[in-house]
């Protein structure tokens, strides 16, 4: 079995060069999460998943008999995402129910529309990926779908680059859903040439900052979600090695984040997904998941995940408008209003405030986050999601 051997961000992910070759376990190790953090936290979340109790296991037993989600269903998931990220407020620059943020070009009927229009392309992207395994034949394929959202887009918003950021890194998040769901199949269960090797490396790369998560909601007999969790890195992993492959059809780049990516020598939305989007698996879940054990209103909790995103993003948004004052501007600015307790205290609303008034004033918003928000809320969804199409309440 040929294995594909690539370079830079991608070189320590490996993966089968043929469309319908068994997928091999991956190596996961990018220098964020240690072999002795990765055993740490297997065995801590075994741990707490044989402590969840009877009603628990029956729960996960029940769901893993049900069927895996269809097209259509991960396109709602990932249009739902979009608006709800858009409709989110306040945001530090952004479109809200507030107004336009930084922007002069959108607004929030402008994304609702723009995230409507989408839904055709993720559930072309979907019924892509279904029956596959991650190849150089399916990156290409998935990008001509891409392209022609891209147009959707733009048609829908009078030419207004809406979510072209979102349709690649929460595309390829619906393309790794397809691809787990169909190998998990109906009866739950992972095939021989399936995911049941992914989904085993997913699970022990699940971060320390889950391992805190989990253990903080255990009582509140959130545990059961484990499995669910595990799968949510199986989709993010199984998305950055599609990310990995080239797309060989694609015009030569010039966009103004490959631009920017050039100039200040920062990852990007390529990058981001070829490392398993670690902004939105390690950063901004287990944001949400904490915000909500604290007792955090969910609007507040969003928001603050959003600033934990921001906080630690070399956001190629706030790089193109502003440089590096723009992006300074906006992680600073997230730490204070973080350390002052977030947004759901005084202090951490006046910070988010102050924080607004300087992006403003420096015509700079933080775009890479937003559409990393919205990758958390997707996978959030998938995480909570009862493999009918419902998705369960986040504190049961």
């Amino acid at each position: 079995m040929a294995i594909a051997t690539v370079s830079g961000p991608c070189a320590k992910r490996r993966s089968t060069a043929a469309d319908d070759d068994a997928l091999e376990c991956v190596d996961l190790d990018d220098g964020r999460v240690t072999s002795a953090r990765r055993r740490a936290a297997v065995e801590a979340l075994r741990d707490i998943s044989a402590t969840a109790g009877t009603r628990n296991r029956c729960r996960m037993q029940r769901l893993a008999r049900q069927q895996p989600l269809s097209d259509a269903q991960l396109a709602r998931f990932a249009v739902d995402a979009l608006i709800e990220e858009a409709e989110l407020t306040p945001k530090p620059a952004l479109v809200d129910g507030r107004g336009s943020g930084a922007h002069r070009d959108l607004d929030l009927p402008t994304m609702r529309r723009s995230a409507r229009a989408l839904e055709p392309t993720f559930a072309a992207l979907a019924r892509a990926s279904r029956q596959r395994t991650p190849s150089a034949t399916l990156r290409a394929e998935l990008a001509a779908i891409g392209r022609d959202g891209e147009q959707a887009m733009m048609r829908a918003t009078g030419g207004s680059n809406a979510h072209r950021g979102a349709i690649w890194i929460v595309g390829l998040m619906i393309a790794g859903a397809a691809i787990g769901g169909a190998a998990r199949g109906a009866t739950g269960t992972s095939s021989a040439s399936g995911t049941a090797s992914v989904t085993a490396c997913a699970a022990s790369a699940i971060s320390s900052a889950w391992v805190s998560s989990v253990s903080s909601v255990a009582s509140a007999a959130s545990t059961a979600r484990y499995r669910a969790l595990a799968e949510a890195a199986t989709v993010c992993e199984l998305g950055a090695q599609i990310a990995c492959f080239p797309d060989r059809l694609a015009a030569p780049a010039d966009s103004n984040g490959e631009r920017v990516r050039q100039r200040y020598q920062v990852g990007g939305a390529r990058v981001e997904a070829q490392q398993g989007f670690p902004h939105a698996l390690d950063i901004g879940l287990p944001a949400l998941v904490q915000a909500r054990a604290r007792g955090v209103g969910e609007d507040a909790a969003r928001v603050d995940a959003l600033l934990a995103i921001m906080a630690s993003l070399d956001d190629t948004c706030l790089l193109h408008r502003a440089g590096l004052a723009g992006l300074q501007a906006g992680q600073q600015g997230a730490r204070r209003v973080l350390a002052a307790g977030g947004c759901s205290t005084h202090a951490g609303r006046a910070e988010l405030a102050a924080l607004d008034r300087a992006l403003v004033a420096l015509n700079a918003s933080p775009g890479g986050a937003a559409d990393l928000l919205a990758a958390t809320l997707f996978l959030d969804k998938l995480s909570r999601q009862d493999f009918t199409g419902s998705t369960t309440p986040w504190n049961t």
